[in-house]
């Protein structure tokens, strides 16, 4: 099979990414009118947290929509560079979002065990528990291929696995709710519900932290992955080797680079000696083509000092 370019690898990756969030737009739909409803029927606050909780994530995968659109678009006169930025932003927006919906999720529970409980349906909360897992299982199996090249599809992922967590942690409640309502222990399981937003919102705070950690961090320059930088560094390597030779050899590059959206920013200097003894800074052309092997819109350019 024939490599494809950059820009056919981007191009693909986009076409990825939107299919990825229009899936998840659509589920989050479906599932998250589903718990409202049923929350509000059965009476289960954990249940009508996780359907808000997915309901308003529609507005925030509708963003990143339009994200993706947005560094996909061409360079123009306002934009000579393109908006890729708008990706790391909206995952940035998404992770901010999750930590107000779990801050909310947080007080309501807290409000409910201070006013002596929830008096939920137990099987009830067993059966949306077990449902629920296993429809936001399925859609995190079916977005983890578009999550391994998109940043946008990843956030969706993130997501999604927060609410299968969810939907586990509800289910684990609602069979603890059951044996404590069969047990005679009617009181305390009054206090399942709010104790399993608690613990919801315990588990999932870190991946939501996470998502605002690396989109803030790729809006400030900041360097990327180790996976990432370690592939830089032996295309770097190989342009080096490239351009080589036996009366010739270069010194071991300074490499500085960052990722935007599918830019990735890369410069290489070499630290070579002048006639006079002094050092200089070069960037050999021959270097810049290997970067291209990588399956990012790379810029390469002359040093900056």
């Amino acid at each position: 099979m024939a490599s494809l370019t950059v820009d056919e690898t981007v191009e693909r990756t986009r076409i990825a990414e939107t299919r990825a969030l229009r899936l998840s737009i659509i589920s989050t739909a479906v599932l998250g009118t589903g718990a409202v409803v049923w929350g509000m029927l059965s009476g289960a606050r954990v249940i009508l947290f996780d359907g808000v909780y997915m309901l308003a994530g529609i507005a925030l995968v509708a963003v990143s929509l339009a994200a993706s659109l947005a560094s996909s678009s061409a360079p123009s006169p306002e934009y000579p560079f393109g908006r890729h930025a708008a990706t790391p932003l909206a995952v940035a927006m998404q992770g901010a979002a999750l930590l107000g919906t779990l801050v909310y999720g947080a007080a309501d529970a807290v409000t409910v065990l201070l006013g002596g409980g929830s008096e939920a349906a137990a099987l009830s909360v067993l059966l949306y528990g077990v449902i629920s897992a296993v429809a936001a299982l399925v859609v995190v199996l079916m977005l983890r291929r578009a999550g391994r090249v998109s940043a946008l599809a990843q956030a969706e992922v993130v997501s999604w696995r927060a609410g299968t967590l969810l939907s586990l942690v509800v289910a684990i409640g609602g069979v603890a709710a059951v044996v404590l309502s069969a047990s005679g222990y009617q009181h305390i399981a009054a206090f399942i519900d709010p104790i399993l937003v608690l613990i919801a919102c315990a588990l999932i705070t870190p991946m939501a932290l996470r998502l605002v950690r690396e989109g803030v961090r790729e809006l400030l320059e900041a360097a990327p992955s180790p996976q990432l930088s370690a592939k830089i560094a032996a295309a770097v390597a190989e342009g080096a080797a490239a351009v080589s030779t036996a009366e010739r050899t270069l010194p071991e590059p300074i490499i500085r680079s960052t990722k935007l959206g599918q830019r990735l920013y890369v410069e290489v200097d070499f630290l070579v000696p002048c006639a006079a003894g002094r050092s200089t800074t070069r960037t050999p052309s021959g270097s810049r083509s290997p970067i291209g092997s990588i399956s990012w819109a790379c810029w390469c350019g002359p040093p900056s000092r």
